[in-house]
């Protein structure tokens, strides 16, 4: 079929050159002619290659709880082919073209002119639309891409909560981790017993230190523990759910819930002498 399409071609150049000026008739020699006919062929093949996807394209998608997610489909040669959108979980198709063919509406497909891109949107995703979507083309056999959509919500997380043991007289650090944020957040409030807390109180040595990222940490130290610093603190995040913890300064004897686990690791250390002692009578 090569040599054929290849005789074609020179055979064209050949006439073409015959009737083109002189000048031109003069300077092209037979060599360059080959030349031509070998790069049209490989052009030919390209053209001839049907659709095919822009790989290129990232196929992890990750979007919040609530906020309108996209999965981006570029496809190249597309030509009369239909592009349709499933969703591998149950195989529902959710999109033929630019028509929504689920009654779930939060599904829609949109198409780019400019970039022949076709994208997925999904409004108000929720953590149960989570999973594998693939952007088919109505080749024979069909061809597809498959997507991995990820929904996540904000985590706000105070470390060793919820129940925190303090020395009476040492420095209490509450540290406090939000995730999965669309952007760090614009502040982060710390409350003592549902009252803000103010840095700049006559009882001195409290401060908090924010690191703010991909991942936001604030630190809340409190120097020179007293039994007045016990209590509830909780972390607001401007742009994420709360966290509490219960703080307890220790004034002398533990606390019960102290007293309980020292008495689970005695007994269980009575268990294991017991255990060693009836192996070694048998």
């Amino acid at each position: 079929m090569k040599v054929f399409l290849t005789f074609r071609i020179f055979l064209c150049i050949l006439i073409l050159k015959e009737t083109c000026p002189q000048h031109f008739r003069e300077n092209v020699t037979v060599t360059d002619l080959y030349l031509i006919s070998e790069n049209i062929v490989p052009m030919k093949r390209v053209l001839d290659r049907g659709p095919y996807f822009d790989t290129s394209a990232t196929k992890n998608v990750t979007s919040l709880v609530g906020i309108t997610g996209h999965l981006n489909c570029r496809i190249k040669n597309l030509g009369n082919k239909t592009v349709s959108w499933i969703r591998h979980r149950d195989l529902h198709l959710l999109t033929v073209s630019e028509s929504t063919y689920t009654s779930d509406q939060r599904f829609t497909s949109i198409y780019n002119k400019q970039t022949g891109d076709w994208s997925l949107q999904i409004k108000f995703p929720q953590l149960r639309d989570s999973g594998i979507y693939e952007c088919q083309v109505s080749t024979t056999p069909p061809v597809g891409y498959t997507m991995v959509f990820s929904v996540v919500e904000p985590i706000t997380s105070i470390l060793g909560g919820p129940e925190i043991y303090i020395d009476l007289g040492s420095t209490v650090n509450l540290t406090c981790v939000i995730k999965h944020l669309p952007d760090p957040p614009i502040s982060v409030q710390w409350n003592h017993n549902n009252q803000e807390i103010n840095y700049d109180s006559p009882r001195g040595g409290v401060s908090v230190i924010t690191e703010k990222g991909d991942i936001t940490t604030s630190y809340l130290l409190i120097q020179r523990a007293s039994i007045a610093d016990s209590g509830q603190y909780t972390c607001l995040p401007s742009n994420a759910n709360s966290k509490s913890v219960n703080v307890h300064i220790l004034k002398g004897d533990h606390p019960a819930a102290v007293q309980k686990s020292h008495l689970l690791v005695s007994e269980l250390l009575s268990l294991c002498f017991l255990q060693i002692c009836l192996n070694l009578s048998t």
